[in-house]
Parts: structure tokens; sequence; C-alpha cells
């Protein structure tokens, strides 16, 4: 298996408060984490260049290749609560950085199955057979809107409290994670990424755009369609395939 990785600070922002690093076990299972941060000054920055960090220590240091499922699920989320503790305590003994927080995915494909945990409205997709899956539930006021009945997902695009989200890493000492597992094939691709990319793009949009490109070529080919699009947000995108 392959990751490929790349952030980009878009067209209107001065500083990429985006975050990802990926990388292969030792049994050639791959994970990648990606972190949308958000504070004031550099907040945003320090909190999800933080959780990346941390995040890749305890998996890096805690896996093992006998590790069982539930097991692989209890080590991700140990370390996105280390990540959370982390930069929670940060930002406790620095008056600068208080309120910094920082969404976060982090995925692991080992032996035919992908792990994603996650929390904020940063995404991971499945593609396979042809088609796309999200993975993951945006936590931000739009998506309850939207599972409540009151707006639609078209109107979520437009809605004034997009980009309010309810939950992120650091900004409380404890953080809620959902996990969801799917399985991985041997044509399939993991797509992870900031709302940056998925903000421009509708689930069937995003899927034509993979279409007759490689994976390596991915990361490249989506940026640059969102930044066609007005690049107004960082953008960060991780791409792991079989």
């Amino acid at each position: 298996m392959r990751v490929f990785t790349k952030s980009d600070v878009g067209l209107v922002r001065e500083g990429n408060e985006d975050c990802c690093t990926a990388g292969t076990f030792m049994d050639g299972a791959v994970w990648a984490v990606v972190c949308d941060g958000m504070g004031g000054a550099n907040g945003g920055e320090v909190a999800s260049q933080l959780a990346c960090d941390v995040v890749k220590w305890v998996l890096v240091e805690g896996y093992r290749m006998e590790l069982e499922p539930d097991e692989l699920v209890g080590l991700i989320r140990s370390a996105i609560t280390e990540a959370n503790t982390r930069v929670y305590q940060t930002a406790q003994n620095d008056w600068s950085l208080l309120g910094m927080g920082t969404t976060v995915v982090c995925a692991v494909v080992k032996g035919g199955v992908c792990y994603v945990v996650h929390a904020g409205d940063s995404r991971a997709y499945l593609i396979s057979g042809g088609g796309i899956r999200r993975l993951t539930k945006d936590h931000s006021i739009v998506q309850e809107l939207i599972d409540s009945g009151k707006i639609t997902p078209e109107e979520a695009s437009q809605h004034y409290s997009r980009h309010i989200i309810t939950r992120a890493l650091g900004t409380q000492p404890t953080l809620e994670t959902d996990v969801n597992t799917a399985p991985f094939g041997e044509d399939d691709i993991l797509l992870v990424c900031t709302d940056g990319l998925s903000n421009y793009f509708d689930d069937r949009t995003l899927l034509e755009m993979t279409q007759g490109a490689s994976a390596e070529e991915l990361p490249d080919r989506l940026i640059e369609k969102a930044k066609e699009c007005g690049g107004n947000d960082n953008i960060t995108v991780a791409v792991i395939e079989m």
C-alpha cells in the first residue's frame, strides 16, 4: 500500500492552519492524519501541528503487527486522546493560544480494512467499485440542521453557520471521537481531506474528479480544482491506495 499527502495554503489565507502526516508500519499497514486548526494569532497552526505530531508519535510507538481490530481502534483513540490533552494543556499554559483547537481524522488501513477515527468536519471517503462512500459524519451545526430536517445538504453549503463545528481536538479536557470501519479492497482508494476541499464539491463531483488519475496524482489534482473554485481556505488531501 502507498499513501500520498499534500497541504496547500490556498489563494486567500496568509498562513496554513492545516497539517497532515502519514507513514507505513513495518508490516505494510498504512496510516494518515489530517488536521484543520483553528484559533487566534498562530493558534490554529500550533494546534494542528502539535496534534499531528502527538498522534504520529503514539501510533508509531504503540503499533504492533499482531494488534487485533479492537486493539488497533483503541490505539488510534489513545493517540487522539493524548493529542487532545497536549493541545488543551498547551493552550492553558499560554494565554495567546487560549481557545485553539483542530479537527482530526486518523485513518489506518490494515489487513483489508480501513479504520477511521475523527472529530470535527474534516472527512474521509472510500472510493470503491465505481462509487464513493463518506466514512465520516461532520460534527457541525449544519450537519445537525440537516439531521433534524431543517435544511437540505444543498442549503448547507451556503448556510451562514457552515464553518461552526461542534467537536474539536484541544478545546476541552476530554474529546469524544467517532469510529468507522470498512472493507478495503485491491482497487480501493481512501481519501481524507479538510473542508478546504469538501466545501466546494459534493460526493458525486469528488468521485468524478478522481476518475482517470493515479493515487499519486490525486492530491495535486484535487487541490488545483479547489483553487479553481476560489481556494478560500487551506486545502489538505491524503490518499491511501492498495
